[in-house]
């Protein structure tokens, strides 16, 4: 009878500890928000470099991995700010907990973000420094670029500027 109870014992424990890894990927499953769900998180406005400017709406994105983290990002309207923050900074990347970045991590925060000419994610403070830099990917299969656009992927979601993208998982 005692060995097998302790049989008992060992096949649950094997068991929970199978499951294990699958109830913690679970936890980091990326989901794409759309309609009203999108439109509850997403602000209307973003505060950078001493201005705010409103979020082009059309041009947002959320992504929630597992239950309640989140990374948001959204194109703004940047005709009141100066030409050398126009060429860097596109819009606004809030994330509320450590995320990676094409393999790099980013603390949580809000950001600015911006998409450049030589194939980079540039992300930048509130000051506007960059805080991390990484290089982007073109989707040549892409067939209908948008603006900014988030999709999932088997490693997160792919973070579009029209085709080019980078990898944004949970951490």
């Amino acid at each position: 009878m005692i060995n097998g109870r302790r049989s008992l014992i060992v096949t649950l424990v094997l068991a929970l500890l199978t499951l294990f890894p699958t109830i913690v990927s679970a936890q980091d499953t990326a989901t794409v928000l759309q309609g009203a769900e999108l439109n509850k998180i997403v602000p209307p406005g973003f505060y950078f470099q001493g201005l705010s400017a409103p979020t082009q709406m059309r041009n947002a994105a959320v992504t929630r991995f597992g239950k309640d983290r989140y990374v948001l990002a959204g194109l703004v309207d940047t005709s009141g700010y100066a030409a050398d923050i126009r060429a860097k900074y596109q819009g606004f990347l809030i994330t509320d907990s450590t995320i990676k970045i094409s393999g790099t991590e980013l603390a949580p925060g809000a950001y600015g973000f911006g998409f450049s000419d030589d194939g980079k994610l540039n992300v930048l403070d509130l000051t506007s420094k960059v805080v991390l830099s990484v290089s982007s990917t073109k989707d040549t299969a892409l067939k209908r670029a948008r603006p900014l656009m988030m999709t999932k992927a088997a490693d997160g979601v792919r973070f579009y500027s029209g085709k080019d993208y980078v990898v944004i998982s949970a951490n």
